[in-house]
């Protein structure tokens, strides 16, 4: 974590650090179940998997040092200066000295949809970004509680870990495409022993696909984990819980209320988001609670109800 004001959280770098650790386990299994395959298909896997180290670490390199460009062109967002958003530079100025952070650039994206996200490698080269239907609807306090939630990204670095998780999942992925197409296990009818190519290939395949749902499950545990370190760090910077709650009950229930093709358009982004970009009264978000980036909204008050006991603000039975 970055050298800041925003209170640490043991609880995060202890589920960080486990859940990295698992990733790194389930990865080493699947190589070593790869190379064991292919090894009885009398098959040298080294090539496949140098070549694909090499491809996912250039996409996670792409991914971590632009990830700010990409996502402003996603959202279709544009950086604003002081005189153009006094009120938005303002707050973040303000929270910046309370965290003692370096001041990310400051976007805002033309949509009604009411959200904000903060993406970047580090805190010199990250940007901040709020929708005009955000700041419509909320007032200066739960906006400032939102953007201490976006900022706390920033200072614990989530871009860097995300990015560094996602890793071993493009690279499993990645192992099995060049496997699934390599001519080496007899992709075009070449090998004499076809029966025997293509039950090593489902082999493969099969494996593949349940360390990938392994390795997807504790990414989305990871991600759903430093949303609420997020909430808690932002709503303690400020001191001022119940203006992040109102904010983030503000936003939820709002979202029903986005066309759905709107909300479509933003779901590349939804991850980044500090609200999941989806209608919470379709019947198939309650679905995906398991695969959400999010934790659920419940989730998310109770922790803040517990931030505000701990401040004295609210008594136990509220």
């Amino acid at each position: 974590m970055a050298r800041t004001r925003y209170a640490p959280d043991r609880g995060l770098t202890t589920r960080m650090t486990l859940t990295m650790f698992l990733l790194g386990l389930v990865f080493v299994i699947f190589v070593a179940l790869i190379v064991g395959i292919m090894a009885a298909a009398k098959v040298s896997a080294a090539g496949i998997i140098l070549v694909a180290i090499i491809f996912g670490g250039g996409s996670a390199f792409i991914s971590l040092f632009y990830s700010d460009k990409i996502a402003l062109a996603a959202a279709g967002a544009r950086e604003v200066s002081p005189q153009e958003a006094p009120q938005l530079h303002g707050i973040v100025d303000r929270l910046c000295a309370l965290a003692d952070m370096d001041k990310p650039r400051v976007a805002i994206a033309p949509t009604a949809m009411p959200n904000a996200f903060a993406t970047g490698r580090n805190s010199k080269n990250s940007v901040l970004c709020v929708t005009e239907g955000l700041m419509r609807r909320l007032d200066p306090e739960e906006l400032e509680g939102v953007l201490a939630h976006e900022l706390s990204h920033v200072a614990h670095k989530d871009v860097q870990v995300m990015t560094y998780a996602s890793l071993l999942a493009i690279v499993a992925g990645l192992l099995v495409r060049f496997a699934f197409y390599s001519e080496l296990f007899g992709g075009g009818g070449r090998r004499d022993d076809r029966d025997n190519g293509a039950l090593v290939l489902l082999a493969v395949m099969a494996v593949s696909a349940l360390i990938y749902a392994i390795s997807f499950l504790l990414i989305r545990v990871l991600s759903r984990y430093r949303e609420l370190a997020a909430d808690r760090s932002g709503a303690l910077l400020t001191g001022q819980p119940s203006a992040l709650k109102s904010a983030l009950i503000k936003v939820s229930e709002s979202m029903s209320q986005i066309p759905t093709q709107d909300l479509r358009q933003a779901e590349p982004l939804s991850a980044f988001y500090f609200a999941p970009a989806l209608n919470l009264r379709d019947p198939r978000a309650s679905l995906s609670k398991l695969f959400s980036t999010h934790p659920s909204l419940e989730r998310r008050i109770e922790e803040l109800d517990k931030i505000q006991r701990q401040l004295g603000q609210i008594s136990p039975k509220q």
